[in-house]
């Protein structure tokens, strides 16, 4: 190998500017240094609060500014239900279908359904400024009321889309937190859903919403555009559509970062597990 060789103590604040992960953490005798243990801890902490906090549908409605919302549940009727019976959270209850607009022409080409998932906190910091910055690019597009769900899994747009005779849905979910984001946000694409049929492979997903370490909102809105005119006009989503945006929507991190992001997707559902 040629080139000036780099040391440990240089190499490592360098690579961490590339991920999140723990890297180069070092040793304390043979433990981790106290300060990267309670960081561990702190972490598990964030990641257990980001999936038992309870959704405050008012903050998101507050956030949507004005646009038109309606509130329904899944059929988990609380939390310790729904992290148990994921097939509860992906079927409406039967109370709340009927609250739901119905367009009896099928006139509404999208509706958006902001969705508790697995972290409340991604849904309440940065779901509405997406629903925002996606519907101001889709000019002409009849946009149904802004459906807040709570206890909810990605499948229950499904049922929404279905009942409500939308064309498309995009479901804002809260993403399975980790041990490096406790807020991360994905949007779930899909054309024409059907309870019960439609499958993964069926949805184009967009992960790791979460400013300034993930994908920026205007590059998320950017591509969610995209996404639904071009599957609008194929009349499919999920494997037969594809991201062909340039844009990579990261920010440029903080020199002295000693974590980074990990690059956002743009895919069919299949890669990452649905909340």
């Amino acid at each position: 190998m040629t080139g000036t060789a780099v040391r440990n103590d240089e190499l490592w604040p360098l690579l961490r500017r590339h991920t999140q992960a723990r890297i180069g953490l070092g040793r304390s005798g043979s433990a981790l240094p106290t300060r990267h243990r309670l960081g561990l801890q702190a972490a598990h902490a964030a990641a257990r609060d980001a999936v038992h906090s309870p959704f405050d549908p008012d903050a998101v409605a507050a956030g949507l500014r004005g646009l038109p919302t309606v509130r329904v549940r899944s059929a988990a009727g609380d939390r310790l239900t729904y992290l148990q019976r994921p097939d509860l959270g992906r079927r409406l209850d039967p109370v709340d279908r009927a609250h739901l607009p119905a367009d009896g022409d099928g006139d509404w080409d999208v509706v958006f359904v902001v969705a508790d998932g697995l972290s409340s906190r991604a849904v309440h910091e940065h779901a509405a400024a997406v629903v925002r910055a996606t519907a101001a690019r889709l000019t002409g597009w009849r946009i149904a009321p802004v459906v807040l769900a709570e206890q909810a899994r990605v499948a229950l747009g499904d049922d929404i889309a279905h009942t409500m005779g939308t064309a498309l849905v995009v479901v804002l979910i809260g993403e399975r937190p980790g041990m490096s984001a406790a807020d991360s946000l994905g949007a779930y694409l899909t054309y024409r859903p059907v309870p019960g049929v439609t499958t993964d492979a069926d949805r184009n997903c967009l992960s790791n919403i979460r400013p300034p370490l993930g994908l920026t909102y205007e590059a998320a809105a950017g591509k969610l555009a995209a996404l639904l005119s071009r599957g609008r006009e194929l009349g499919r989503t999920g494997v037969a559509l594809k991201d062909e945006s340039d844009a990579d929507g990261l920010e440029p991190l903080p020199a002295t970062s000693p974590t980074a992001t990990s690059p956002a997707t743009t895919s069919p559902a299949t890669a990452p597990p649905a909340p």
